[in-house]
């Protein structure tokens, strides 16, 4: 089972949402392997992640995605499976878990605190009101 391609002994910080080698390495035994049916990954999975980084980062289009990367696609690809998969929560733990502990504290928080506002549609009663008077 393979991860996918990495250019380590080539690597190039060409933006400032690219990863380092050793940022990468931590997040990289997270990754799904690839898939058991059909060929291996033929693509380099540092520039599929500082693709998604790129673009969470500058907001730009999928499309627009510089060519230092991936193709657009492919790496738009990537981001939904791993949103879907469940990949994304796992690589976000891990570095809660890792800040917290160079912080000096436990691993997981033991409680959270939790700030809700009511937010008024209407002075009169809401969306019923309203739909009354466009009549």
């Amino acid at each position: 089972m393979e991860l996918g391609l990495l250019s380590h002994e080539v690597y190039e910080q060409v933006y400032p949402s690219d990863l380092t080698p050793e940022q990468l390495d931590m997040i990289l035994p997270l990754l799904p392997f690839s898939p058991p049916i059909g060929t291996d990954r033929s693509v380099d999975m540092r520039k599929i992640i500082n693709g998604i980084l790129y673009v969470v980062r500058t907001g730009c289009q999928w499309r627009m995605l510089p060519k230092e990367y991936e193709h657009w696609n492919t790496t738009y690809g990537y981001f939904r499976t791993w949103r879907k998969d469940g990949t994304w929560q796992r690589i976000h733990d891990l570095l809660r878990e890792q800040t917290r502990l160079q912080e000096g504290r436990e691993p997981t928080p033991s409680a959270a605190i939790i700030d809700s506002q009511s937010v008024k549609t209407t002075e009169k009663g809401g969306l019923e009101v309203m739909m009354l008077a466009k009549r």
